[in-house]
């Protein structure tokens, strides 16, 4: 029999998922993740992905050329959406009003863009009232997605 016990987060108003608070320990070897934020008062819900890590590119060393890279984690621990509804509404209410629930992990760029763009066109985003999506913008190319593997 195993117990799992519920982490408390180290930060607040924690990403969960399947249940639980995601922490920086738990990135392993994944690019990023698709979301969903959800308005607890009226249902409303906002879809989109976030990276955890990105490149810094820092300038040479004395007497080098090459600029250094340095790859640093993003800001997705205080991350909430790019939607100005959904801003707005959280200026509003106050994030105590919203979860935030990773929906899928995604191993590579490509699987998060693609994804993303999947999850939003199969949920309608667009089409419904209660969704603070304005826009699905995507730029993807064939070998952005070679490897991913759709389970049927």
């Amino acid at each position: 029999m195993t117990l799992e016990i519920n982490r408390i987060a180290t930060y607040d108003h924690p990403w969960t998922h399947n249940g639980n608070p995601f922490e920086s320990e738990d990135i392993g070897s994944y690019y990023g993740f698709i979301y969903r934020i959800t308005n607890t008062i009226n249902g409303h819900d906002y879809i989109g992905r976030k990276y955890f890590t990105t490149i810094k590119k820092r300038p040479p060393l004395k007497g080098k050329k090459n600029k250094r890279r340095e790859v640093v984690e993003t800001d997705w621990k205080t991350y909430w959406g790019s939607s100005p509804r959904l801003q707005a509404d959280i200026d509003t209410h106050g994030k105590d009003k919203f979860t935030r629930e990773i929906i899928h992990l995604c191993a590579s760029r490509g699987e998060t863009n693609y994804l993303e763009a999947y999850y939003q066109f199969t949920e309608h985003v667009l089409l419904r009232e209660n969704n603070y999506n304005g826009i699905i913008q995507i730029k993807l190319g064939k070998n952005s997605v070679k490897d991913l593997v759709i389970k049927k």
